[in-house]
């Protein structure tokens, strides 16, 4: 089938590699070697000086038309053979130059496929065929089946001439316009196609040695057995002898390919004249029909060899004498023994098998003749007495049919013998002009064929009785070969062309297939298949062809022809199939790539190929049809997950675009419904002077929180030119790809260029994404030494972004002590995720835990919700509001409602207030150098310690100084953050704070404005919460400084304090806090003292994750 293709080069990359998988193929194109080479010569004299900057990496055209002109693929082994020479015995001065291909469309491209084309079936099947189908229905499937060919001929056609066709037939061009996947898969069902073809053609050939040739041959033998058992004889001896003949062709291929070469134009020339004898013989029937006589029972046949006179007693000598066909149905020979009812009640008459052209029998064998296993072959028009109650017996006395017989088995048989069209494809490295010869070649072999096939199935019908075409084996005609009964000069022409020409097949098939196998294997797309790559020093598959005679030996145990037929057809009609898909997404894509010089092509006649080679796939065998796509299936998944990623310029990268494109443009059409929310998250990170990411647990929660799902961008920015830092963008980038491969985050990275980093995140938060397919969470991690005089920039920056996300209504996420954070290897087999729902953000902080219990690390930990009641609530209410609440978003959790009473404030949320107005007057009034700075709040922080320690009592003391483990053993002033929202603080701030709130406030008492508050808080002056009841004393003992602070500010601190005492109390355990985040000031006032009351609110808290809502609602209770 696939004589003469050469192997594929190896795709494991190389210097010169185009992407294809050819890394030792001509490359005449920018940055090639050849143009390298070259380079000294290019620029020699001043006429191109105005390019000289490109020498580097642009050829001069002349070069590039050079290389282009001299480019040849080597034919078959001989770029094997050329690397063997030069392993063996080094270089050598001069070398033998190779041979460029001469082959033109005759020798090329048109009789290897007439001789792939014409086969097994034609001999031995097609009379039978058309016996059973009738000559209407057996030419609606040579039409339909040879449709399908010359259709994927045309689809073919187009591939091979757009562009130059590398050797590899099929299977390049399948795999480089489908891509890797798609190639692999139907690389691997051609394969097999083809080497169930050779196990076809070599059962076909024992079937004529058996049967027709030498039958005394057998090593079980038929004679006295009937039914089953003659059945399982005959497919013993096809066992053995066809591994005998398996074993001879492997042997003959192993030694030496060109023997077989060699060899073809002999089978050819059989086949030729096999067919030209059966026209012959046609033609002598018009005029001389040959005498064939069948002689009938009734309407029953009967087996020739079971009579020698087609009578039931003749009269010799005046003497009436019983015949053998007498014997054979009577328990004696004498005229008044017992015979068979069947026998006695029927005349016995001869008919002439091979009527002639001009007989009229073509009317009788308009209509197929269905058989069930075991049936006589009747002839029509012919009446028989048959008693229905009698019992049947001397049934091997008659002919028989071997199986039962249906439209759709027909299909699967016949088919087989129009494959072989791609012979010229796979020949394309010998071909003179492949873009030429490749599409008349095959075409016209196409035409042909189909026109024999078509005349044969007339002529057939019209030459031959109806009962001699149904008998398969040609028992009813001395054991003849059916359409060798009609063959002039003789039925031995037939027999023997026949016999060679299948002999010839199955070595082609056996050439033909290694080779396929072993391109495969060197393209490195499926791992596990790399060993069969390898072979003999002249390239030769060894290890292939093993693979193959075992494989092939799977056919031979088989053993049935027209078992094994539909296996291959499965095969062969996915892979054209998929040759039809090809040329029709290239062409409905228009790819700028695509320019085949055959034009008579069209996007429509290759979907109608593809669908008829569909059809045939389940009319043959539905069952043989899901096993074949499921093997191609099983293999597309696996070269998807394990394969070697390859980039062939494929049409389904294509696709990939289109659908893309198609669906950015649906999305721009409007937001996404509620029920179609899901965190695409954009997550900034920073990157150290190597390029390595600081925070790579950040991926490891994105991926947690996003099991693969939406989109994810991971970006970062690199301060300061593009034209300068090119090189570093490229090396970051990198590093974020890696990074994100091993955290298995599936997404996007991004890195842009800019003065400061400031503007840099700024312009990933508007830029980040695609149309409607835009980033709507940002996910940045806390800036934990914001308090470090070097590190004050960080935390503006953080600020801003949290400014700018609220301005663009994105979601936030800011896990805190991202370090202690799992890892995706991690397991909790236990514990809490608990959610502080202060104030309502559409509902991100019952979705975040949802999410995350989807993942392995989080799937055993349970959810908790608290929530918190003022003094006019009903706390018992709020609880039942919330479980029905919880119910109805089909969320499972355990609630509890925390009521928070008014106290008074103590003497310590005071001085901590004072601390923290002090140090942010000093960084923001005094103009200090930076270490005069540092000492600066060095004293002031000092002094402020000693005046809480006198004013606070121990205990009071030890519950507010609870540090945050390592990270605070460094930082000692460094206090936690837990958040909520400044629009809605009404739920610890006062009832009536739920109405809209003014963000600015009257001057307070030191004259300042308190930015980032309530004016009506303000005004009221509502007192909270308190660290502990004595706390209230200090209210007595107020010191001039606490005077002047700001109330608001003093308020504040206390809320952050009080919450911050209850989180810590229950949910100090837990795995997860999530917490929602308050705005920053809004007036770019008061940044310092923002960081602190959320370092203050999460103080003693192991993981945070605070939460700011984008202003929709993210989760819903409809369906």
């Amino acid at each position: 089938m696939l004589n003469n293709m050469t192997d594929g080069d190896e795709g494991e990359g190389g210097p010169n590699s185009q992407g294809d998988g050819n890394p030792k193929e001509s490359s005449p194109f920018i940055n090639s070697s050849a143009a390298s080479d070259v380079k000294s010569q290019q620029y020699d004299g001043k006429n191109m000086a105005l390019f000289e900057e490109e020498m580097d990496t642009s050829p001069m055209v002349s070069s590039l038309l050079s290389s282009l002109a001299n480019y040849s693929n080597l034919p078959t082994g001989s770029k094997e053979h050329e690397e063997a020479e030069n392993n063996e015995e080094g270089a050598r001065p001069s070398k033998k130059p190779v041979k460029a291909p001469q082959l033109g469309t005759l020798m090329g491209v048109y009789l290897p496929c007439i001789q792939n084309i014409f086969g097994v079936i034609l001999f031995l099947r097609m009379t039978w065929m058309v016996g059973i189908g009738g000559v209407f229905g057996a030419f609606i499937i040579v039409f339909m089946c040879c449709s399908t060919t010359m259709l994927t001929a045309i689809s073919m056609s187009a591939i091979a001439t757009n562009g130059v066709v590398p050797a590899g037939g099929s299977y390049y061009m399948i795999s480089r316009s489908l891509g890797p996947e798609f190639g692999g898969a139907v690389g691997i069902c051609f394969y097999l196609g083809t080497t169930f073809a050779g196990a076809m053609y070599i059962l076909g050939c024992i079937e004529i040695l058996l049967i027709y040739i030498i039958p005394q041959a057998a090593i079980f033998k038929l004679e006295g057995l009937e039914g089953p058992e003659a059945e399982i004889a005959l497919l013993n001896n096809m066992r053995v002898y066809g591994t005998i003949v398996l074993s001879l062709m492997a042997l003959v291929v192993f030694v030496g390919v060109k023997y077989v070469n060699k060899l073809a134009l002999v089978f050819l020339a059989c086949v030729i004249l096999s067919i030209l004898a059966v026209y012959a013989g046609v033609i002598k029937t018009a005029i001389d029909p040959p005498v064939f006589p069948v002689c009938l029972l009734g309407n029953r046949t009967v087996v020739s060899k079971g009579y020698d006179i087609c009578a039931k007693v003749i009269e010799i000598d005046n003497e009436t004498v019983t015949t053998k066909l007498w014997r054979s149905f009577c328990d004696s020979e004498y005229l008044n023994a017992t015979c068979d009812e069947y026998f006695t009640n029927n005349n016995v008459t001869e008919i002439q098998g091979i009527p002639g052209v001009t007989s009229g029998i073509l009317a009788e064998n308009l209509f197929g003749n269905y058989l069930e296993k075991g049936m006589f072959l009747e002839k029509r028009g012919i009446a028989s007495d048959v008693d229905p109650d009698s019992p049947i017996s001397s049934a091997s006395r008659y002919v028989l049919a071997d199986i039962t017989s249906f439209f759709t088995l027909l299909v699967g048989i016949y088919f087989p013998s129009v494959t072989g069209i791609m012979a010229g494809s796979n020949r394309s490295g010998d071909l003179r002009d492949a873009q030429k010869s490749i599409p008349i070649g095959t075409i016209a072999a196409i035409s042909t064929t189909s026109t024999v096939y078509m005349s044969c199935v007339v002529l057939f019908g019209a030459c031959i009785e109806g009962v001699v075409l149904r008998d398969k084996f040609g028992e009813g005609v001395s054991g003849n070969l059916v359409i060798g009964t009609l063959a002039w000069p003789s039925p031995w022409v037939i027999v023997f062309g026949s016999f060679f020409s299948t002999c010839g097949a199955g070595l082609q098939s056996l050439t033909g297939a290694p080779r396929l196998l072993q391109a495969i294997s060197r393209d490195g797309i499926i791992p596990f298949l790399r060993v069969f790559g390898h072979g003999k020093a002249n390239g030769e598959p060894t290890w292939a062809l093993l693979l193959t005679a075992s494989i092939c030996e799977i056919g031979i145990i088989i053993a049935s022809l027209d078992s094994v037929a539909p296996i291959l057809s499965m095969f062969f009609l996915m892979c054209y199939m998929f040759v039809n898909l090809a040329c029709a997404l290239q062409t409905l894509l228009r790819t700028p790539n695509w320019r085949p010089r055959f034009k008579f092509y069209h996007w429509a006649l290759s979907f109608l190929g593809m669908s008829l080679c569909l059809s045939l796939m389940f009319i043959c065998s539905w069952y043989y049809a899901i096993v074949a796509m499921g093997i191609a299936t099983c293999i597309y998944k696996y070269i998807e997950f394990c394969g070697a990623e390859k980039e062939w310029g494929d049409g389904i990268r294509g696709i990939s675009l289109s659908a893309a494109r198609f669906a950015l443009m649906r999305l721009e059409e409007g937001p996404p419904h509620t029920k179609n929310w899901r965190p695409q998250i954009l997550v900034l990170v920073s990157v150290d002077a190597e390029q390595n990411v600081e925070q790579p647990r950040l991926l490891s929660l994105t991926n947690q929180l996003k099991a693969g799902k939406g989109l994810t961008i991971v970006g970062t920015s690199v301060q300061g030119s593009f034209l300068d830092n090119y090189a570093e963008v490229q090396r970051t980038d990198q590093s974020l790809r890696k990074l994100m491969e091993s955290e298995k985050v599936k997404g996007f990275s991004q890195v842009v260029v800019s003065s400061n980093l400031r503007d840099g995140m700024s312009h990933l938060i508007q830029i980040g994404g695609l149309g409607g397919l835009k980033h709507n969470t940002v996910m940045i991690s806390w800036p934990h030494n914001w308090k470090q005089p070097e590190y004050h920039q960080q935390f503006r920056n953080f600020i801003e972004v949290v400014r700018e996300t609220t301005i663009a209504s994105l979601a936030l996420l800011v896990p805190k002590n991202i370090s202690s954070y799992p890892s995706n290897g991690e397991r909790f087999t236990e514990g809490h995720i608990d959610v502080w729902w202060i104030v309502h953000d559409g509902g991100m902080l019952m979705l975040l835990p949802f999410l995350l219990r989807q993942h392995k690390v989080w799937r055993k930990c349970k959810m908790r919700i608290f929530t918190v009641a003022q003094m006019d609530d009903n706390s018992i209410q709020m609880k039942k509001d919330l479980i029905t609440f919880l119910y109805h978003l089909r969320i499972n959790a355990e609630v509890e409602v925390f009521e928070m009473h008014d106290s008074d404030i103590s003497a310590y949320t005071y001085e901590k207030t004072l601390i923290m107005e002090q140090r942010s007057q000093i960084l923001k009034q005094m103009h200090l150098t930076k270490n005069e700075m540092e000492r600066e709040i060095q004293s002031i922080t000092d002094s402020s310690r000693g005046s809480i320690r006198r004013k606070n009592p121990p205990v009071l003391r030890s519950q507010h100084s609870a540090d945050e483990g390592a990270s605070v053993a460094e930082r000692p002033e460094e206090e936690s953050v837990a958040i909520s929202n400044p629009k809605q603080a009404h739920l610890i701030h006062g009832k009536n704070a739920s109405k809209p709130t003014d963000p600015t406030t009257p001057a307070g008492p030191a004259g300042r404005t308190a930015p980032w508050t309530d004016s009506r808080a303000a005004d009221k002056g509502k007192t909270l919460l308190a660290a502990h009841p004595e706390g209230g004393k200090d209210l007595f003992n107020m010191k001039p400084e606490w005077e002047n602070l700001n109330q608001t500010d003093v308020r504040r601190m206390h809320t952050a304090m009080r919450l911050n005492e209850v989180i810590a109390r229950k949910s100090k355990e837990a795995k997860l806090v999530l917490l929602n985040m308050p705005g920053p000031p809004k007036d770019g006032m008061g940044n310092e003292n923002y960081m602190e009351f959320l370092e203050v609110l999460t103080e003693g808290l192991n993981r945070v994750l605070l939460v700011r809502g984008g202003g929709r609602e993210v989760i819903t209770i409809y369906s």
